[in-house]
């Protein structure tokens, strides 16, 4: 989760609004429920991404947001709930943007007959906030005590050589990311499972800082290109857009009589993961401007850059970020929220 703002001067006002929420939101934070309490049951839903009867046991945990581009004044509400079995731990989202974000990155078909990818014309470089996409993001604590103590702050660093700053922790600490991207990676019914830890940014070295991926097998998203000014993949049948994804196994060499003027190509070509990084199955529906994300993850995966549910009597940590339809410019909260399991 990143923060982007144009110019040094936005950045120096943002920086100052993060101390100044560090000094006086503590106050405001602990007045509201910062818990969510997992509810024990015999076996977990299904997945359909539905708010059905078993969700019902569990009880929500609202978390207020803010600061995020495309937002009725930048601001939006979670709902979290939470179950678990005795294999695996459950999650329920629910959250309201304005417009349903999908349209990321497409290739248009000009009057001339040539090929354009459509950008956002105010990008200066990875801060896509018209064609792109909507997003959820949840970072744990595994190894993190300044995280547990004012959340997603502890890993953001303005400025350092980008307007839109780095994601790193202090020395020594690690989280656990749980990444949702509607078309990359909601369109084959997955959360990419990343992880951060306290690695500086280095423009050759270390161009990510601590933001970084869990191994994967196979699988994963690629862009779709230019190839001699045309789109190099289609979707099947040669269908246009939408969706606006090209599922890999189905992907077509592209036929450009196949499209009018206007018609439009995904710019992003997507397959599941497999290994470590694609462990959390995750199915979204969307309704009346609002997102219903439904995911699971076992309770102990043994792997070193998750975040292991090995304690039931522990509490564990966590924010949430909320993307709308954009790249980088989410709405956050300040302080840490907290999982525990009750019964």
């Amino acid at each position: 989760m990143r923060h982007r703002y144009g110019s040094k001067g936005a950045v120096a006002v943002l920086g100052f609004l993060i101390v100044v929420s560090l000094l006086v939101l503590p106050a405001f934070s602990s007045a509201q429920d910062t818990t969510l309490v997992a509810k024990k049951v015999a076996a977990g839903p299904a997945l359909d991404g539905k708010l059905d009867a078993t969700w019902q046991q569990a009880a929500p945990l609202t978390v207020k947001v803010s600061g995020g581009k495309n937002l009725p004044g930048g601001a939006t509400e979670v709902s979290l709930r939470a179950l678990y079995d005795a294999e695996k731990v459950y999650f329920l989202a629910q959250w309201k943007v304005p417009a349903k974000g999908e349209r990321r990155a497409p290739f248009q078909k000009q009057a001339d007959g040539t090929w354009k990818q459509l950008k956002d014309p105010t990008d200066e470089g990875g801060d896509d906030n018209v064609y792109y996409e909507d997003k959820l993001a949840l970072i744990w604590a595994i190894k993190a005590p300044t995280f547990e103590k004012s959340g997603c702050f502890a890993g953001c660093h303005l400025g350092e050589t980008k307007a839109f700053g780095n994601k790193y922790l202090p020395a020594g600490e690690t989280g656990d990311i749980w990444h949702w991207k509607s078309i990359r990676t909601g369109s084959v019914n997955q959360i990419d499972d990343q992880y951060l830890d306290d690695t500086k940014y280095d423009k050759e070295k270390a161009p990510e800082a601590g933001r970084k991926s869990d191994p994967k097998t196979g699988g994963g998203y690629a862009d779709n290109k230019l190839v001699n000014g045309k789109p190099q993949w289609a979707r099947k049948a040669n269908a246009p857009a939408p969706p606006y994804f090209i599922l890999d196994s189905e992907k077509e060499a592209f036929d450009d009589s196949k499209y009018k003027a206007g018609d439009e190509v995904p710019g992003i070509l997507v397959a599941p993961f497999t290994g470590d990084r694609g462990e959390i199955p995750a199915v979204a529906t969307f309704a009346d401007g609002t997102w219903t994300l439904e995911w699971s993850r076992k309770l102990v995966t043994g792997s070193q850059y998750d975040v292991q549910f090995d304690d039931l009597k522990k509490k564990y940590a966590f924010g949430v970020a909320v993307f709308a339809n954009a790249q980088v410019r989410h709405a956050f909260h300040p302080g840490a929220r907290f999982l525990t399991f009750g019964e």
